[in-house]
């Protein structure tokens, strides 16, 4: 998201759109420049690889993938569209555009970001429920409609959250006067509205994904106990059993009836036993992939954390004390920060999901054959 804000040389001093009456050297411009251009090539590639993914892979087309594809969207929009029309603003300090470009831009920024947040927070509820409920899950598996829905919800929510404010607010309310050629939302000056929409955008979101994060924790370590313990009390119980059934043999019949007796016995333990290890070995392939889930998610969520934590924070800040308790450096980190995100989920991805993994490398093949016949 961009920011507003104010040069430090004193308080009540020119306000500029993104902090650009800080005037940087050439070297500082260029050095600023090649690190965005990285930025914008790692966001967009690699996004634009993770949608690829889905067209050319079927097997990828579940419902979970499908969250991260509206994830991979929501980053590629920021990536294509809202950082390199920020590209100039920022060097320039001078907002040519437009007043209905600028709408879009803001309108697109905020919606996207928001849109992030709300698809990690979706994506860890469909990881809690096929953890912690797997019949439920699987049975909601085939129903696309949902998914749709759960989908779509996530864009209409984002968008409402930011979207009808920066088309309406200089329209219906008396706002403080925005310097020319600068491009920021009308709710700047507003704290409260700032304050309620970070609680929205990402305290709730994150108090969501914390809590699923460890309902998933503790039902994993649970089953581990659990299997632990079945692992130990197994050849017991089957040791127990056969030792009664062949003293009950021994005692009441004849000596070729003990011994049919004894290998019929065998034969139906060797039965059960298979049986038993058949079950005990899918329980433990679910947990093993539910462990898989939980890690790759885990990072999901410490990323975006890591990233959105100090800007909201700030922004929340911020409001409060109307920008002047801030130094304004750091909210060039911490958007940037938060900008950053978008380009490192591809990359979480692609280390944490062998199917990713395998349509990444397929993409890559079919390109170079492509190009090698050319």
């Amino acid at each position: 998201m961009e920011i507003y804000r104010m040069s430090n040389d004193r308080i009540n001093v020119t306000v500029d759109a993104a902090g650009l009456i800080t005037k940087y050297s050439d070297a500082v411009n260029i050095f600023i420049i090649v690190l965005i251009s990285l930025l914008i090539l790692l966001t967009v590639g690699g996004n634009t690889f993770v949608i690829l993914a889905f067209l050319v892979e079927k097997k990828l087309r579940n419902q979970s993938n499908f969250f991260l594809l509206n994830l991979s969207i929501a980053d590629f929009l920021l990536g294509a569209f809202a950082i390199p029309l920020y590209v100039p603003y920022m060097l320039t300090g001078k907002w040519l555009l437009g007043k209905f470009l600028c709408k879009v831009w803001l309108i697109v920024d905020y919606t996207m970001c928001t849109a992030s947040a709300f698809n990690v927070a979706l994506i860890s509820w469909d990881r809690f429920l096929s953890v912690t409920q797997a019949v439920l899950y699987r049975s909601q598996q085939n129903s696309h409609c949902w998914t749709i829905i759960k989908m779509t919800a996530v864009w209409i929510l984002s968008f409402l959250l930011y979207g009808p404010a920066i088309i309406f607010w200089d329209l219906i309310l008396t706002t403080e006067e925005i310097p020319e050629n600068t491009c920021v939302a009308g709710f700047y000056y507003s704290w409260y509205f700032l304050l309620t929409a970070s609680a929205f955008g990402f305290f709730l979101p994150l108090i969501s994904i914390c809590f699923f994060n460890l309902s998933i924790y503790c039902n994993i370590k649970k089953r581990s106990r659990k299997k632990m313990q079945n692992s130990i009390s197994l050849p017991t119980d089957k040791s127990r059993k056969e030792a009664k059934l062949y003293t009950i043999a021994t005692n009441n019949t004849p000596q070729a009836s003990r011994t049919r007796m004894k290998i019929c016995c065998n034969q139906c333990f060797d039965i059960s036993s298979s049986s038993q290890n058949n079950n005990r070995s899918n329980q433990i392939t679910v947990l093993s992939r539910d462990k898989k889930v939980a890690k790759s998610l885990s990072i999901l969520v410490c990323i975006f954390a890591i990233c959105w934590a100090p800007y909201s924070f700030l922004m929340s800040i911020r409001a409060t004390c109307h920008g002047y308790c801030i130094h304004i450096y750091w909210y060039d980190i911490t958007f940037w920060l938060l900008w950053t995100n978008s380009a490192i989920n591809p990359i979480i991805y692609h280390l944490c999901h062998k199917t990713f993994r395998e349509a990444f490398l397929n993409i890559v093949i079919r390109v170079c054959l492509k190009n090698h016949k050319v």
